[in-house]
């Protein structure tokens, strides 16, 4: 057959059919005329790259761990909340960064985006409490699967590819949010500049997860973060690899600086969280099934790119006054139902104002807006003050529904 063999071997040989080779390795690989095609291992069924063969749909617990979606738009300066779709930067320093959705990917691996990060103002001493964090929250009744607060709590895998000027220890950290609060943190190394690399990460349940502590509320509210620290105060470090209770613990001391200099950059795509030790291949979804997910949390009647409060009354609302003299009403329809009730904002086409729409037959003069009955589904909209019978009124909105 030729070659090293690393485990029991069973291979389908086009010249002698089946040829079995056995070793001690504790590991069995398929073959097919001397080529591997899976491996049985510790870890279970996996390729002949060591990725898991994890069957399932939805397998992934990160929506838009591709960085495809963006509807919120493209760039946002001096960021400090949500950026892409469910990815949220969270600052308390005097750093100053830009997040874009970069064309820059892995290549080969069949991502075209990513989230990049980069500093625009330094920051070089950064404080015992400070930080410079990229947060995913996931909603606790997507994780009862992880059977956290039982003695069969499951190990989970964290993967992405990532790239940076800036090499060294860097950190993830998952926070169990619910009941008693753990948070677990873990490094890995960034070995070569301006190279992508892909990271694995299996988190394994200790005593205080298994025990009903570790419990994850069967809730709509947050069950798990995952954290991304670029940068940490020494008030919020642990100890790596293992679920801190002295909190919050997002990091280790060996944490870099990334907000150090001007120059850095991070991109991370093909973020994914899964049941179980080893990474499978990420988990493509189709591009509709994302925004639909992602609108789940957030959605708005620009187009996606298009920056809230822009003027233009692409995708906007319009309602015809039915009373007079009264105030104008309407019922506006969200386009997924939200996780929780959702909080609306209105603008008028014309001005990008909000808490207002065009009053398209008085000039398209701003008329105030007020949304009320705001449920899971959608909302009531009235005009503030009685306008003339037969007045059309054009507006945009958001829904904003985030964890």
């Amino acid at each position: 057959m030729g070659g090293r063999i690393m485990a029991s071997t069973i291979n389908s040989s086009t010249s002698n059919g089946i040829v079995i080779t056995s070793d001690t390795s504790g590991e069995i690989e398929l073959q097919a005329n001397g080529v591997t095609k899976a491996k049985v291992t510790a870890n279970g069924l996996q390729d002949a790259n060591g990725n898991s063969l994890r069957g399932g749909s939805y397998r992934n617990l990160i929506i838009n761990g591709d960085m495809q979606i963006a509807q919120r738009g493209t760039s946002f300066a001096n960021a400090n909340g949500y950026t892409l779709d469910r990815w949220r930067y969270a600052k308390n320093n005097s750093g100053v960064v830009t997040v874009t959705q970069d064309t820059d990917a892995p290549s080969g691996q069949g991502f075209s985006k990513s989230l990049k990060i980069a500093v625009t103002t330094a920051d070089t001493s950064i404080g015992t409490s400070e930080y410079g964090l990229l947060t995913y929250f996931m909603e606790g009744q997507n994780l009862q699967h992880l059977k956290y607060g039982t003695s069969n709590a499951e190990k989970i895998t964290v993967s992405f590819w990532v790239k940076s000027n800036k090499t060294g220890t860097y950190c993830v950290a998952a926070q169990k949010l619910d009941t008693t609060r753990y948070d677990y943190v873990t490094e890995y190394t960034i070995n070569s500049a301006n190279t992508w690399e892909k990271k694995t990460i299996t988190i394994a349940p200790d005593s205080n997860i298994q025990a009903s502590s570790g419990v994850i509320d069967n809730d709509n509210g947050i069950g798990l973060a995952l954290v991304f620290a670029l940068a940490d105060g020494a008030d919020r470090q642990g100890t790596n690899e293992t679920w801190n209770t002295s909190l919050p613990s997002t990091s280790t001391s060996n944490q870099v600086n990334f907000l150090d200099s001007t120059s850095n950059y991070i991109n991370i795509t093909g973020a994914q969280l899964e049941v179980g030790e080893g990474a499978s291949n990420f988990e493509f979804l189709p591009y509709d099934v994302q925004w639909l997910r992602c609108q789940r949390y957030y959605e708005k009647s620009w187009n996606d790119g298009t920056a809230v409060g822009s003027t233009g009354d692409t995708g906007s609302y319009m309602f015809l006054t039915n009373r007079n003299p009264g105030n104008g009403h309407t019922i506006l329809p969200f386009k997924v139902k939200k996780r929780a009730n959702a909080t609306v904002a209105l603008y008028a086409t014309n001005s990008g104002n909000v808490g207002y729409g065009s009053n398209l037959d008085a000039g398209g003069v701003d008329t105030g807006l007020l949304p009320s009955r705001i449920g899971e589904s959608g909302a009531t909209v009235y005009t503030t003050s009685s306008i003339a019978l037969g007045n059309f009124i054009q507006f945009h909105y958001v829904a904003d529904a985030e964890l």
